[in-house]
């Protein structure tokens, strides 16, 4: 089947609906976990890995499986990952203990590492660029960056209304639909030149060197930054990322071809996105914990409390859609780091006796807002001025940045927001009332807030210095990039 006999907007929805999945379920679980450790009697240290899991081997294999979707066929990698994805969401809804789960959850990461890059560089090919890409990387973008608040609210509604299990039995039926469907009306494509051959090497050190990081990133918040088991992993890190580079440059059919990164838009478009991860992931985490531990909304009100958020990114992704041409590819993303930026430090006002609408609310919508100002240009500079052959290897690295970024962030604001905490309640010289955990609890938080506005206004800056106006003005106007081979 080609391209041309096939409705894009069809292979749209479907690729979005697989995307969806994936976003989804790295949120879902999270109001379910107080249920599932009671019912498999998981213990505390044991539950964060029922998460974890899920990033380790999702943020580990993105790579493999963006390059993989150019070489054998990115609806062929579409397909297998809605295959893997889908079968161990049943083997995580029947686990009968820790492991299993623990062990499915993984399944589920490698699953969506195919899935993502698969999906984004279906979308790249199928659309050319110019309006009509623009138009889809809306909805795609509103669709990755909102199926996380609906996951809070679907998760929450599905432990109180049926069970946890229910929270991976969801993704069956959805599964199935969407392979049935993708494979009669998904296109193919590849890289017709590359060699039929993989970068084993490679793909063994970048998948290796990135878990090993996510891993001592994670270890981090519990362990502490200077433990030996940290230090040790992320210099096992240093040491595989540095062999992968060395075995680039010399890989006669490299997994990333280094010279990727001479592309200014590729560039530039990473380095932004990593940064506003980094903040990005951690307002989810912290404004969570606010609103459930320090308000009291239930998991399902917790939920309900985000959906604004999912608003404002689509109020914010079509804005960018007419701004783009008439500000700049540029410029757009910019007005939209501030926005953020300034909604995160409105979070500073937040006591322990605030209230949802007058002091949390603002600042959920200019931050979602901003940010669905910055997701739609950011997507197409990254995945503009490069060939169709590599459009699995830019897709790869644009989600690698998103998750990567995103766990680097949270473990580090996680482990200082803890330290504040800490600190706060030591120095209190006895022992804490309830209202002296909440206070220190925020106290914590606003470290964690005041950093991730931060982080927004650093990506901005190297936004501004990393990319010229010249450099993306044929995103701006709509036209074809010039490709760099």
């Amino acid at each position: 089947m080609t391209a041309g006999r096939v409705n894009p907007w069809l292979v749209l929805v479907l690729v979005c609906l697989a995307q969806f999945m994936v976003v989804l379920d790295a949120t879902i679980v999270n109001v379910a976990l107080p249920s599932i450790q009671a019912d498999l009697g998981i213990s505390e240290s044991s539950l964060q890995w029922i998460v974890n899991a899920y990033a380790l081997l999702f943020g580990g294999f993105l790579l493999l499986g963006g390059r993989a979707g150019d070489l054998i066929g990115r609806k062929r990698v579409f397909l297998a990952g809605l295959v893997v994805f889908t079968s161990a969401s049943l083997l995580c809804a029947v686990a009968s203990g820790e492991t299993m789960l623990i062990l499915a959850r993984g399944l589920q990461g490698l699953g969506a590492a195919l899935v993502s890059p698969a999906a984004l560089s279906i979308v790249t090919t199928t659309f050319r660029e110019g309006p009509e890409r623009t138009k889809a990387l809306g909805v795609w973008a509103a669709i990755a960056v909102g199926g996380g608040a609906v996951g809070l609210v679907l998760g929450g509604f599905l432990v109180e209304v049926l069970s946890w299990p229910w929270i991976f039995f969801v993704n069956v039926p959805v599964g199935i639909v969407a392979f049935v469907l993708s494979m009669r009306l998904v296109p193919e494509s590849k890289d017709e030149h590359a060699h039929r051959s993989f970068d084993i090497a490679g793909a063994a050190t970048v998948t290796g060197g990135l878990i090993a990081l996510v891993y001592g990133i994670v270890r981090s918040a519990e362990s502490g930054w200077g433990s030996a088991e940290v230090l040790g992993f992320l210099a096992l890190s240093a040491v595989l990322l540095v062999a992968f580079v060395l075995i680039e440059r010399r890989s006669v059919e490299p997994l990333v071809r280094l010279s990727i990164f001479s592309v200014k838009t590729v560039r530039g478009a990473n380095v932004a996105m990593f940064i506003v991860a980094a903040g990005l992931f951690s307002m989810f985490f912290f404004n969570t914990l606010y609103v459930q531990r320090v308000l009291g909304f239930s998991p399902l009100e917790a939920g309900f409390a985000f959906v604004p958020f999912t608003a404002g990114v689509i109020v914010g992704a079509g804005l960018s859609q007419k701004l783009v041409p008439a500000l700049g590819a540029r410029e757009v993303p910019l007005i939209g780091l501030g926005l953020g930026a300034l909604g995160l430090l409105t979070f500073l006002r937040l006591t322990p006796d605030g209230s949802y609408v007058p002091d949390l609310l603002p600042g959920i919508l200019l931050t979602s807002v901003g940010m669905g100002l910055v997701f739609v240009p950011i997507t197409l500079i990254a995945t503009s001025g490069v060939p169709n052959d590599d459009a699995g290897l830019v897709s790869g690295l644009f989600n690698t940045s998103q998750q990567i970024g995103g766990a680097l962030g949270l473990a580090l604001l996680s482990t200082l927001a803890t330290n504040r905490t800490a600190d706060e309640l030591s120095s209190l010289g006895r022992a804490p009332t309830q209202a002296d955990q909440a206070e220190a609890l925020v106290s914590g938080f606003h470290v964690a807030w005041a950093l991730s506005a931060t982080f927004l206004a650093v990506a901005a800056v190297l936004l501004a210095v990393l990319l010229r106006r010249r450099d993306v003005i044929a995103v701006s106007e709509g036209e074809a990039a010039p490709v760099v081979a």
